[in-house]
C-alpha cells in the first residue's frame, strides 16, 4: 500500500483536472489581489526591507515592485498576500492554500522561464497536494497549536516547485524530506505580523527544498510519515481515506473557499447570517452567536485592542456588521476602529458560544431585542456558489481594491495566460484607496 509521500510523488506528474484548473485561475486571481494590495500594508515595508537588503539574482517579481531571488521572492509575496487576511482558504485542510503555494510556483516558474500553463498547472498541484497534506494532518495538528497554512503549504509549495524544476520522483522524495525539516509556522502568531509572515516561510521553503534536492542534497526518505518524520513529531492524525482519491474528480480545491470580508475566515458565517439583519443598536438587548467549537481558539479575541487582533474577533466583527460598517473593506480594520468606543460598547452585548451541532461552515446567530422579540439566523458556507456568480464576486472584489482599470487589466491577464503581463500588474498596481 502506497504511503503519503509515494502517493505525493506520484501526483507531482499528474495532468491537472480541466475543472480544478479554472478553479485555480480564479484562486491565483485572488491571490494577485490580496498580493497587491498586501503590498501597501506599512507594517511590512521594514520586513520587505531587511529581507531584500542582502540582495542577489534578479530572479523573480516581488510584488509592488522589484525582483529578487527566487526563495526571498517567495518569502515577501507569501508575507504580503497573506497580509490583509483576505485569501482563500479550505475549510477541510484548515488553512490558505494559495499564500504559501502560488508564490513559491510563481518565482520557480519566472526563474526557469516557465510559461503561465506550467505556472498554472504546478500551483494547482500544489494547492490540491497541501489539502491532502492538511487533511493528513487532521484537527490534531491543529488544535495542539500548529498552523496548517504554514506546515501542509510547505509541502504542497515544494511539490509546485518540484514540477517546475521537473524533478525525478528521487529528487522529489529528498525534496520532500528536506521541507520536513522546514515545514514551520505556529497559530500563537495569530492577530500579529507572524501569522502571514507563516505563509512566506512555506512559500520559501517549498522553493529552497526543491532547489537544493536538484542540486544533490539528500533528505529523509519519508519525511513524512516515516521513524520520526513530521507525523510523528508534529501530532498528525494520519488520515489516509482522502489518497485513494488524489488525481481523482472532484479534486479538493473545488471545494475551496474566497473570501469577501477582510477576516478570519471563520467569521465569515457569522456575518453572512448578520447580513440579514436590519434593526438599529437602540434595539439590540443581547446578541448570542454559536459556532463551532474549533473557531473558539481560532477567531475568539473577545476584547481586541488593534486592526489585526480584530480580525480574529466575533465580537468585533458582529460590533462592526450590526452598526453597518463594511466588513468587506481592509481599512476598517485599523486599529482606530478596534477601539471605537461606540464599538467596544456594543461588543459588550454580544456572547459567543460553542455548539458542537453545527459544522465548521455554519454559525447561528440569536438577536434579543428590548422590545422582547428574538431574531434568529443560520448560516452555511457550504452552499454552493455557481462558478460565474464566485467570478464576478472576486472580479467585484478586485474592482473594490484596484479600480475598474487595473482589476480589469489584471483579470485579462490571467485569463489570457499572459505571464509577462501578469506580472507586470503585480509590480506596478496599487490599491484605489492608496493611491496619491
Amino acid at each position: 500500500m502506497m504511503g503519503i509521500t509515494d502517493r505525493l510523488i506520484a501526483f507531482t506528474g499528474a495532468d491537472p483536472d480541466r475543472d480544478a484548473l479554472e478553479m485555480m485561475r480564479l484562486s491565483l486571481f485572488d491571490w494577485a489581489t490580496c498580493g497587491i494590495a498586501g503590498a501597501q500594508e506599512a507594517e511590512f515595508a521594514g520586513f520587505c526591507a531587511a529581507v531584500t537588503r542582502a540582495g542577489g539574482a534578479t530572479e523573480a517579481t516581488i510584488l509592488g515592485g522589484g525582483a529578487a531571488p527566487a526563495s526571498t521572492a517567495a518569502l515577501v509575496n507569501g508575507t504580503l498576500s497573506h497580509a490583509l487576511d483576505f485569501d482563500d482558504t479550505h475549510f477541510a485542510h484548515i488553512g490558505h492554500p494559495s499564500v504559501a503555494v502560488v508564490p513559491a510556483a510563481l518565482a520557480v516558474a519566472e526563474r526557469s522561464g516557465a510559461s503561465f500553463d506550467d505556472l498554472l498547472a504546478a500551483a494547482l498541484i500544489g494547492v490540491e497536494a497541501s489539502i491532502h497534506v492538511g487533511l493528513w494532518l487532521g484537527r490534531d495538528h491543529y488544535q495542539v497549536g500548529f498552523h496548517q497554512t504554514a506546515t501542509a503549504g510547505a509541502f504542497g509549495a515544494t511539490l509546485a516547485a518540484a514540477r517546475l524544476l521537473a524533478l525525478s520522483p528521487g529528487q522529489i522524495r529528498h525534496a520532500l524530506g528536506l521541507c520536513a525539516s522546514l515545514a514551520s509556522g505556529l497559530k500563537a502568531q495569530f492577530g500579529t505580523g507572524g501569522k502571514p509572515m507563516n505563509a512566506g516561510l512555506a512559500a520559501r521553503s517549498g522553493v529552497e527544498a526543491a532547489l537544493w534536492a536538484r542540486a544533490g542534497l539528500t533528505g529523509a526518505a519519508d519525511g513524512l510519515a516515516g521513524p520520526l518524520g513530521f507525523a510523528e513529531t508534529h501530532h498528525a492524525t494520519g488520515s489516509t481515506e482522502h489518497l485513494a482519491h488524489l488525481s481523482t474528480p472532484p479534486w479538493q480545491i473545488m471545494t475551496i473557499s474566497h473570501k469577501f470580508h477582510a477576516c478570519c475566515h471563520g467569521l465569515h458565517a457569522m456575518l453572512e447570517a448578520l447580513r440579514e439583519v436590519d434593526i438599529e443598536i437602540e434595539q439590540i438587548e443581547r446578541v448570542s452567536v454559536f459556532t463551532h467549537p474549533r473557531w473558539m481558539s481560532v477567531c475568539n479575541k473577545p476584547d481586541p485592542d488593534t486592526g489585526l487582533a480584530a480580525k480574529f474577533s466575533y465580537r468585533h466583527t458582529a460590533a462592526m456588521a450590526l452598526s453597518g460598517i463594511d466588513t468587506g473593506r481592509t481599512e476598517n480594520f485599523s486599529d482606530a476602529m478596534a477601539q471605537d468606543p461606540a464599538l467596544v460598547a456594543l461588543r459588550q452585548k454580544i456572547d459567543i458560544a460553542e455548539d458542537a451541532l453545527l459544522s465548521e461552515m455554519q454559525c447561528r446567530i440569536e438577536l434579543a431585542l428590548t422590545s422582547g422579540e428574538v431574531i434568529n439566523g443560520c448560516y452555511d458556507l457550504a452552499s454552493p456558489v455557481p462558478f460565474d456568480v464566485r467570478r464576478q464576486k472576486l472580479r467585484d472584489k478586485a474592482r473594490g481594491f484596484l479600480g475598474e482599470k487595473q482589476a480589469d487589466v489584471l483579470w485579462q491577464s490571467v485569463a489570457s495566460g499572459d505571464l509577462a503581463g501578469f506580472t507586470t500588474v503585480l509590480q506596478t498596481s496599487k490599491p484605489v484607496a492608496q493611491k496619491t
